[in-house]
């Protein structure tokens, strides 16, 4: 007979009853599977297939074979990973203009970003700046992934790119425009440049992919379900290939002003901006802004292997769902986040005790952060005190529309080199965040499993759920 402390059995009925609250069949089998394996000593029941198994399943299973980023530590993968991968602040003050008459005046900027290096010159005046990374982004990816699009193929190729918002600094030239010169002296390029599915559009104009085309504009949760939405893309046999991630270029004086009045941004560190993203530390005070662009290559196995592409990561899992709750703010006891991440780890077929790593979209607010340390241990239960979690966002900003694309990309380059990057910043912790959080250092760990968490204004709640690839 097996023996269970006080403790334990709480714990289980605890678990138990948050499954039959959220009446998810499909779920509660596998987190039923996964208690009993856990209770009785047995392997997890749930075991997952390498890439070397299952033949027949591989026209219906989605790897990642191509990562291109755009971010505050630079252009291109490596001083990405570099930066991640040192725990090095890449927030500065605003340098594109005079921020000195807002509460925030830092934010993450991309740096020595040319447009020309990666489209033409002409093209790229008449694109948003969230475009131009979109692009940029893209054709990196493209080139890791070694994927020749040519007549051929281009139809069998699609893109999927979120964005959160339209283009703040378009936005912002139009209205002034307006202002001191009238209508009919706005740009003919604004509105082409504004619309929020353009950064997915400009992909495929700039590529030339006659595939499925769509996108995400979804918040902050806008990546990472581009990202998800183009693997379903992929499964129901409208692509081969996806192009997916995510855009924003948000930084512009209309924008920032509009979140300090909103009351969402840090402002008690301007003048140590390297310091002021803290997730989790009990002296945090708001997000800080970012701009960024994140697209990875997905593509059906069976192709990726008739093709010899490199095979960096299965995803393996996505889950969505809503709060329902409030235009911004979480709900506070992480009953949506929690959701979506049962969700995602059923859709994956894992209990949550085969997760290895989660990177969380932790983006130093006081109730955002709170909200998914909760959502977390509902999920995780007592394993949430083993199970190790970091926020990128504390090195870059929060990029908003892009932010769960560039950290899906984080969290693959985590798997690839079995390191986990810190949560930089977190001298005091929150006593009510009280989780593994990776505080300050990189932290080298055996990665098979890992999920990335993005939530969103309005109550948009994204997970999605890496693999390695053998």
């Amino acid at each position: 007979m097996v023996q269970l402390s006080a403790s334990r059995r709480a714990a289980l009925r605890t678990e138990l009853l948050n499954l039959l609250r959220n009446l998810e069949p499909d779920l509660i089998g596998i987190r039923i599977n996964a208690l009993l394996a856990e209770v009785l000593g047995d392997a997890p029941l749930t075991a997952t297939l390498t890439l070397e198994e299952a033949p027949e399943a591989a026209d219906h299973r989605v790897v990642v074979t191509g990562i291109g980023v755009v971010s505050p530590f630079g252009v291109g993968v490596a001083p990405f990973w570099d930066g991640l991968a040192a725990g090095r602040s890449a927030i500065s003050r605003i340098t594109c203009f005079d921020p000195s008459p807002y509460p925030c005046q830092i934010a993450g900027q991309v740096p020595d970003f040319t447009p020309q290096h990666f489209m033409d010159g002409k093209e790229a005046r008449r694109m948003s700046r969230s475009s131009q990374l979109a692009v940029a982004a893209a054709r990196m990816a493209v080139e890791a992934a070694d994927l020749r699009i040519d007549a051929g193929s281009r139809e069998a190729i699609g893109a999927l790119v979120g964005c959160g918002t339209t283009s703040m600094p378009d936005v912002e030239q139009a209205v002034t425009t307006l202002v001191k010169r009238g209508g009919m002296k706005i740009s003919p390029f604004f509105i082409p440049a504004a619309i929020p599915h353009m950064p997915a559009a400009q992909v495929a104009i700039q590529l030339g992919l006659h595939g499925y085309l769509s996108a995400t504009s979804t918040a902050c949760a806008a990546g990472a379900q581009a990202i998800g939405e183009a693997a379903e893309v992929i499964r129901r046999g409208d692509a081969e290939v996806m192009l997916a991630g995510g855009a924003e270029a948000p930084i512009a004086a209309l924008s920032l002003g509009a979140f300090c009045v909103l009351r969402a941004l840090s402002t008690q560190r301007n003048a140590q901006p390297t310091t002021a993203s803290r997730p989790f530390d009990a002296h945090r005070d708001g997000f800080v802004p970012g701009e960024g662009a994140a697209i990875l290559v997905l593509e059906r196995l069976s192709h990726a292997r008739q093709r010899g592409a490199p095979i960096l990561a299965e995803l393996v899992g996505y889950g969505v769902c809503a709060d329902a709750y409030h235009v911004t703010a979480p709900d506070p006891d992480g009953h949506g986040a929690a959701r979506a991440m049962r969700r995602a780890l059923a859709s994956a077929k894992l209990g949550p005790q085969q997760v290895d790593y989660i990177n969380a979209h932790a983006t130093s607010t006081p109730a955002g952060d709170l909200a998914e340390t909760r959502a977390i241990k509902q999920v995780f239960g007592e394993y949430a005190y083993s199970v190790p979690i970091s926020a990128n966002k504390s090195m870059f900003g929060h990029l908003t529309g892009a932010a769960g694309a560039v950290e899906a990309a984080a969290t693959i380059l985590a798997l690839r080199h079995s390191l986990i990057p810190p949560t930089i910043n977190l001298e005091e912790p929150d006593p009510a965040c009280d989780l593994d959080y990776v505080p300050n250092d990189a932290r080298p760990a055996n990665l098979e499993v890992a999920i990335s968490n993005s939530f969103g204004f309005g109550g948009v709640n994204a997970v999605l759920v890496f693999r390695q690839a053998h």
